[in-house]
């Protein structure tokens, strides 16, 4: 069994964080400030700063019995962080914690691989297990005490020094260059930890606010109204042929009437942020998750008009919006006949004309809540036969595959969308005759597909 003093083992852990979960942070530090004499000292002081940043955190949490426990939570944690820092070249902000936080089980599955699993016992399972297996001499309360304070002032005087010596690269590096510290791990997720906890825990008390009160249909209207929303998913505009894309992604739509309007904005580039602002009175600039579900939505102002009201759902849930109203699982093989590798979109239009036969009073609004084009795995969004664009990315280790592979994956599930609501605007076709009809076409968010590094 190794033995050793408690400060000795948190000075251990921090050099081992800065140097073998920060490569990405590096690599962004070494594209602005490269290797030369001018720029050396510099580069190591920078080292010596974030390791002293992390003896200090973990010291205000660690000691005497909670020391062993929380050093292996961080350890896990931080190798799971730099595993989609270094492939996708992503920050855990609070925002992905978020969507962390909302994640089902299919979509995690999506993320696993054998580079994940050999990041989690590296530099997690591994170094986790010899802190277990350590024998930490953590002496009398007084001693530890008096040991934990010449700790912290140490660290603080090597952050010091090191501002002192490199001033002027310092005030670049914070005042020039702010997005380099997003990627310091564990730093950043600390305090994107600490910021999501905050908002979710907020004094604030928001009342339940109903709107739109006087929404009501007009009782001389001659005909019913069906209407249906699909929520696309990480489709990006710039890949609709509708728009210009030099590529024919859109084959089934261009021969049906449709406009598309190019001047529209998502909330945020995540399904948990993008989805409930989507649906609220709120614009990007002034939304609020805890003021959005204390105020009525788009459905609920429509079902106090008497309107009926469904959500299908092959993605991860409304997200709240749906859930004073009838939210269906097609994610669900019970419910969605087209499963293969995955549930299929098109599933969600099984039995639908049945609930709009049984449902003879008031309008109808439905929302389908696409898989789309959800990431990493494009491979698996679509059927075979909509296979168009070849070579593909036949795995979600997307930095494993060249920019043409990815770009052709993600186009097929966009063919696949075109598919799917050419599917959705047969269906209306053939209800006009009861009902005046429409169909809104939008995705939440969009994503990067390896411009400038970024997935």
């Amino acid at each position: 069994m190794l033995k050793t003093s408690e400060s000795r083992l948190l000075i251990i852990v921090a050099l081992f964080l800065t140097t073998f979960t920060n490569l990405t942070f590096f690599k962004h530090v070494l594209d602005i400030y490269p290797i030369n004499s001018e720029n050396v000292g510099f580069l190591f002081s920078l080292g010596l700063f974030l390791s002293s940043v992390i003896i200090l955190l973990l010291s205000l949490v660690c000691f005497r019995r909670t020391t062993k426990p929380i050093i292996i939570l961080v350890l896990l944690i931080t190798a799971s962080s730099a595993y989609f820092m270094d492939s996708y070249n992503t920050v855990i902000d609070d925002s992905m914690i978020q969507n962390i936080l909302h994640t089902d089980i299919a979509e995690a599955t999506d993320l696993l691989s054998l580079k994940l699993i050999l990041y989690l016992l590296s530099l997690g399972l591994l170094p986790a297990y010899l802190v277990y297996r350590t024998d930490i001499d953590a002496g009398s309360l007084k001693s530890g005490l008096f040991s934990r304070a010449r700790l912290m002032t140490a660290s603080l005087v090597v952050i010091g020094l090191c501002v002192t010596l490199f001033g002027s690269h310092y005030a670049s590096f914070f005042r020039n260059h702010k997005p380099l510290r997003f990627y310091t791990n564990p730093v950043y997720y600390v305090y994107s930890g600490i910021k999501y906890i905050k908002g979710n825990t907020s004094n604030t008390a928001y009342a339940r606010t109903a709107i739109a009160l006087d929404a009501h249909v007009p009782a001389a209207s001659s005909h019913r109204e069906l209407v249906i929303m699909v929520t696309g998913e990480t489709a990006r505009s710039d890949r609709f042929s509708l728009n210009g894309y030099q590529r024919e992604t859109n084959p089934y739509l261009k021969k049906e009437n449709v406009i598309s309007y190019t001047n529209v904005w998502s909330c945020g580039t995540s399904t948990a942020i993008s989805i409930p602002c989507e649906f609220s009175v709120y614009t990007r600039d002034d939304y609020d998750k805890n003021k959005a579900l204390q105020t009525d939505n788009l459905l609920d102002v429509l079902a106090r008009a008497d309107v009926n009201v469904l959500w299908r759902d092959n993605n991860s849930s409304s997200k709240g919006v749906a859930a004073n109203h009838t939210e269906e699982n097609f994610k669900d093989p019970k419910l969605n006949p087209e499963c293969d590798v995955e549930c299929r979109d098109t599933g969600m239009l099984n039995g639908l004309q049945h609930y709009i036969d049984t449902h003879t009073e008031g309008d109808i609004f439905i929302v389908l809540h696409q898989m789309g084009s959800h990431g990493p795995a494009y491979y698996r969004r679509y059927p075979k036969q909509f296979e168009k664009f070849t070579p593909i990315c036949e795995t979600n280790q997307l930095e494993d595959c060249t920019q043409e592979e990815v770009s052709n994956t993600y186009d097929n599930t966009i063919l696949y969308t075109d598919y799917f609501l050419s599917k959705v605007i047969a269906l209306l076709k053939d209800n006009t005759a009861t009902f005046e009809t429409a169909m809104f076409y939008v995705s939440d968010h969009g994503e990067s597909l390896g411009e400038n590094g970024l997935y």
